[in-house]
């Protein structure tokens, strides 16, 4: 039977921290409950009662080129240690910069540490896909393949039995959690690479538990479509977009570069105008989530990170749009222009004011209101940052000492 594909659109919940704000109308919608994960033969059918957690998306994307460059140019191309080089592409010399892809090859390496997730809980059951970061068990996936759970097991590749993992720490706010498998040791792991070494047209690999289907995980290619989208009702920025196809049961998995190191989590799709778009996957940036993954490490099976954890700058902000450009006088193209400052703050301490437009943070540009989030969400309470902004036509530099909430 075809799975029930209709999707919800999603809305950030009433303790957003956008409340106040004028309301944003969604660009983006995350796919229902993947079937229920159930190893064997056949998969039961998927659970209604799973589709009311909170932006329960799961979503495969990713991975090796579809000939961008063209096949004849791979075919010309000889391999040396899996880089390109130099060979005549229609009579002329054409230069192949970074490594070849080897499906095969990536596979070897990064599929053993890819493991299937399945959950249930008092709103049904569901599955999702993790990877090994430690060889005693530590797993990563996303914070909605987990959320609601009272019980969670993994299957690692090649065995049948699932094994049973406890929560070590959750962020909604990043859409990342931990879990950690009972009694392991000696398993194999996913190496973390550099999102930001990733360039547009890179070849990318997605392995997941796509539709929770038996035999083994799902194996999908494509390419980095873009960097630094941004999904601002869910408070995700820095997002890799990739043009493989979106299956159900794939969050949590790794999107991999041709060395088979993990660049990015895959995690939503976007959708366009209430059909759906076509090679629109997103992938939550490795480089955000590593800061992430050591606080987690130390949440003591909290649901949220602790906020003793988290550092707080005390901004509320919204984009910066044509109109409110005009409106502020302010030369800057782009950035978050602060709605709110929350007395006694690291903020208000360092003389924000309502209306001053941010436009960098400890040196990164801030293009949007995500922005500020993601960069703050990185650093630790006690850090020193430097914030630039504008008020009104005037060009300023403020410094400030994170506090927590």
């Amino acid at each position: 039977m075809e799975p029930d594909v209709t999707i919800p659109t999603w809305a950030p919940p009433e303790s957003s921290p956008r409340a106040g704000l004028p309301p944003r109308t969604p660009r983006y919608e995350i796919p229902p409950p993947p079937p229920t994960y159930v190893p064997g033969p056949e998969p039961e059918p998927p659970s209604p009662g799973r589709s009311s957690l909170p932006w329960l998306a799961v979503a495969l994307v990713a991975a090796l080129l579809g000939g961008i460059a063209g096949a004849a140019i791979f075919q010309a191309a000889d391999r040396i240690n899996g880089t390109a080089v130099d060979q005549p592409v229609n009579g002329r010399a054409t230069k192949f910069a970074g490594p070849v892809l080897d499906i095969q090859g990536v596979l070897a390496k990064v599929q053993p540490g890819v493991v299937a997730i399945g959950v249930s809980g008092s709103e049904g059951r569901g599955a999702g896909t993790g990877m090994i970061l430690t060889a005693d068990g530590e797993v990563l996936t996303n914070n909605h393949v987990i959320e609601g759970a009272t019980r969670i097991q993994v299957t690692l590749n090649g065995e049948r039995d699932a094994r049973a993992a406890d929560l070590v720490g959750a962020d909604p706010a990043s859409d990342l959690a931990i879990i950690k498998i009972r009694g392991a040791s000696g398993l194999p792991t996913v190496e973390l690479g550099s999102s930001g070494e990733a360039r547009v047209g890179d070849d990318v690999v997605a392995i997941g538990n796509a539709l929770a289907l038996p035999g083994g995980p799902t194996v999908t290619e494509g390419i980095v479509s873009a960097k630094d989208r941004a999904l601002p009702e869910a408070g995700l920025d820095n997002l890799i977009q990739t043009d493989a196809a979106i299956n159900h049961g794939n969050s949590g998995g790794p999107l991999v570069n041709a060395r088979g190191q993990v660049i990015g989590i895959n995690t939503a799709v976007l959708r366009g105008n209430g059909s759906d778009a076509e090679g629109i996957g997103l992938a939550i940036a490795v480089d955000t989530a590593k800061p992430i993954i050591d606080q987690l490490r130390h949440a003591n099976g909290g649901r949220t990170t602790p906020p003793a954890n988290r550092a707080f700058l005390g901004v509320s902000t919204a984009d910066l749009d044509a109109a409110t450009r005009d409106n502020l006088n302010t030369p800057a193209s782009d950035g978050a222009v602060v709605v709110e400052v929350v007395p006694g703050s690291a903020a208000d301490k360092a003389g924000l004011q309502r209306l001053d437009v941010i436009t960098k943070i400890d040196g990164k540009d801030v293009r949007s209101s995500v922005n500020v989030g993601t960069i703050v969400r990185a650093m630790q309470p006690g850090d020193t940052i430097k914030i630039e902004f504008f008020r009104g036509s005037e060009r300023r530099t403020a410094t400030a000492t994170l506090g927590t909430p």
